[in-house]
């Protein structure tokens, strides 16, 4: 990240001084040493902070082999940033509440504040963005006054995995105030491991002097062994969505097997893409022709939508999502049938250059009834 910024004359000076000049050990007026300049962005305008350093002029004092910044330095912006914290907050919040990406946010400054950022500055204050938030969800004080109502709590543990053979991070929440606390990535769901963060828990909860209720999880050995021991006496309730998971497996079996069938059957896609793309590229460079103008315009447009159907289908068969209430096979077959009646009521209109090309992909689609 660049640390310093041109000096232009659109920068508006901002003199900041100790609030405090005189000496804490001797009692004397400190004088100036030295001036410190920076130079921020701030979403006002770029901004010339002129910060006094001042050092007690008595060799004898402690303080004099020391300089003191102005206070109201560290309100306006933080040691070796180049923002205020105006931008600062507002990077957080575009990011984080409305989840803008990190290329639009670069823009965005830009075009509005004229504030000029990388990508790599962005991700670096959005990093220290999320750290300061975890430790303020983290603070006592926070959690106390946020606990006030609460006379109880009910706390969950589960592991969540990104992939086989990577660490899976354990997350510990409080789900009266729906609330996590804290979270950490352990290589096993060994029983020695798993320990400390029952342990935590359990000081989290005498901290802020609310006793435990229950404690919900997917009922893993190591986890029932740790809260019986950690927690005598407390309920241990099986995760709902877990034993609603292990229910449906068998439901969720079939409906595997039922989406593998339907991808078998439809085949044929990337050869119909190929043989529009090829139609397409030939009709442009037959544009130019005095007597197809109209024809190629209508040709065009159909073949806009062969491709438009092939991406809809192509989209449907790599949906994996719904879970055991929706099962994705089900979900498969329900999308395939809108497309088949979309297709047929295409090729029912008998549109020049567009029958035959939506024909053939609802020969490919219409797998419903055989799946």
């Amino acid at each position: 990240m660049a640390r310093r910024l041109p000096k232009n004359s659109g920068f508006t000076d901002l003199v900041l001084s100790v609030e405090n000049p005189f000496c804490c050990e001797c009692g004397r007026r400190m004088q100036v040493r030295k001036h410190r300049h920076r130079r921020i962005y701030s979403l006002e305008g770029p901004l010339h902070l002129v910060c006094k350093l001042l050092q007690c002029a008595d060799v004898s004092c402690p303080n004099h082999h020391h300089t003191f910044s102005p206070e109201r330095e560290w309100l306006v912006t933080m040691p070796y940033w180049l923002i205020a914290w105006d931008v600062f907050c507002w990077l957080g919040h575009r990011r984080f509440a409305r989840h803008w990406s990190v290329p639009q946010l670069c823009a965005e400054l830009l075009d509005r504040f004229k504030i000029t950022l990388s990508e790599d500055a962005i991700e670096d204050y959005l990093q220290r963005y999320q750290c300061m938030l975890a430790a303020r969800q983290q603070d006592p004080a926070q959690l106390e006054k946020e606990y006030q109502k609460t006379h109880h709590v009910i706390l969950s543990i589960d592991g969540l995995q990104p992939e086989k053979g990577h660490e899976t991070l354990y997350v510990v929440r409080e789900l009266r105030q729906q609330r996590v606390w804290f979270a950490e990535a352990l290589l096993s769901s060994a029983t020695s491991e798993i320990r400390p963060l029952i342990v935590k828990a359990r000081d989290w909860a005498k901290r802020l002097k609310r006793p435990v209720r229950l404690w919900m999880s997917d009922k893993q050995d190591a986890f029932v062994k740790t809260i019986a021991e950690e927690f005598p006496g407390k309920p241990h309730r099986y995760c709902g969505n877990h034993f609603l998971r292990d229910l449906a497996k068998p439901m969720l079996e079939l409906d595997s097997h039922a989406k593998v069938q339907m991808r078998r059957k439809i085949r044929g896609l990337r050869a119909i893409e190929r043989e529009v793309l090829k139609l397409r590229t030939t009709e442009r460079s037959e544009r130019d022709h005095e007597h197809l103008p109209a024809l190629l315009a209508s040709e065009t447009n159909g073949l806009e939508v062969v491709l438009d159907y092939c991406a809809a289908v192509r989209g449907i068969l790599n949906d994996s999502q719904g879970g055991p209430l929706h099962p994705p096979g089900v979900r498969m077959s329900q999308a395939l049938g809108e497309v088949e009646q979309s297709l047929r009521r295409n090729v029912r209109l008998k549109k020049r250059g567009t029958r035959n090309r939506c024909w053939s992909v609802w020969r490919v689609a219409s797998t419903k009834e055989e799946a």
